[in-house]
């Protein structure tokens, strides 16, 4: 990675927001990163991508906090923000990652895992498109919410 791509995903406080945005509630995560962007918040860099790979671990281990944003099929009607450990080894299946293998492998290849919180918000439409349900809406409103309280007081 180079110093000027480094220096443009650094941040105090990272937010990486991953879904398919084709498939209706799918891409709610990636919609949240995208509006945490366009607020410009002080010290906040927002990453929209479509899964976890292991090219993340760089800025995630440079990161002073990262919150991973995603939808949640199987969860309960309520937006979720957990904290999340590192797993205990950093093997990746195919090209793509979970919050806690990312945050391994930055400790890992890094030497650094930052404090992180995965954000989970309830789905029910997984079809093709590109609209949100109402419960994905809300969903996102309120993940929106949440990050701003969290971003300001880490």
């Amino acid at each position: 990675m180079s110093e000027n791509s480094r220096q443009a995903i650094s941040a105090d406080f990272l937010v990486i927001g991953y879904g398919n945005t084709l498939r209706s509630d799918d891409g709610v995560g990636a919609k949240v990163a995208a509006a945490v962007a366009e607020l410009a918040l002080p010290g906040v860099t927002a990453l929209v991508r479509h899964q976890l790979t292991p090219e993340l671990a760089e800025p995630v281990s440079e990161a002073r906090a990262v919150v991973f944003v995603d939808a949640a099929a199987d969860a309960s009607t309520e937006v979720q923000m957990r904290p999340v450990e590192p797993a205990a080894g950093a093997q990746l299946m195919a090209h793509a990652a979970d919050p806690r293998t990312l945050l391994a492998l930055a400790r890992q290849l890094f030497g650094r895992c930052p404090p992180a919180w995965w954000l989970t918000i309830p789905v029910e439409n997984l079809e093709f498109g590109e609209e949100l349900s109402p419960l994905a809406r809300r969903g996102f409103r309120m993940a929106l919410d949440k990050i701003r309280a969290l971003s300001g007081s880490c």
